[in-house]
C-alpha cells in the first residue's frame, strides 16, 4: 500500500496529517510541494484544488485537508489498521 502526502513544512494541517499517519503506524511518502519538482502540480492534478495537504491512497481515492478522524477512518476502510 502506498500513501502519498503532498504538503509543505509550514502547513499546520500537513504536520497534523503526517503526525496522524505516524501515530497510526501507516507508511507514507512525503512530497514537499516547495522542494520537490512537480509535486505541487501533482497535488493539484489529484485534487483539482490548491489546498494542502492532499493525501492519496492506493485505491485511487484522496483526501484534502483531512482531519485525524478522516485519516483513521480511511485506513480502517482500507484494512490498514488492526482492530
Amino acid at each position: 500500500m502506498t500513501i502519498d502526502v503532498y504538503g509543505a513544512t509550514w502547513c499546520g494541517d500537513c504536520r497534523q496529517a503526517k503526525n496522524t499517519l505516524d501515530k497510526l503506524g501507516a507508511a507514507y511518502t512525503w512530497h514537499n510541494i516547495e522542494e520537490e519538482e512537480g509535486a505541487a502540480d501533482r497535488a493539484v492534478a489529484i485534487s483539482g484544488q490548491m489546498h494542502i495537504p492532499v493525501v492519496r491512497y492506493d485505491d485511487g481515492s484522496f483526501q484534502v485537508e483531512p482531519s485525524a478522524v478522516d485519516i483513521k477512518n480511511k485506513l480502517q476502510e482500507l484494512g490498514l489498521l488492526a482492530d
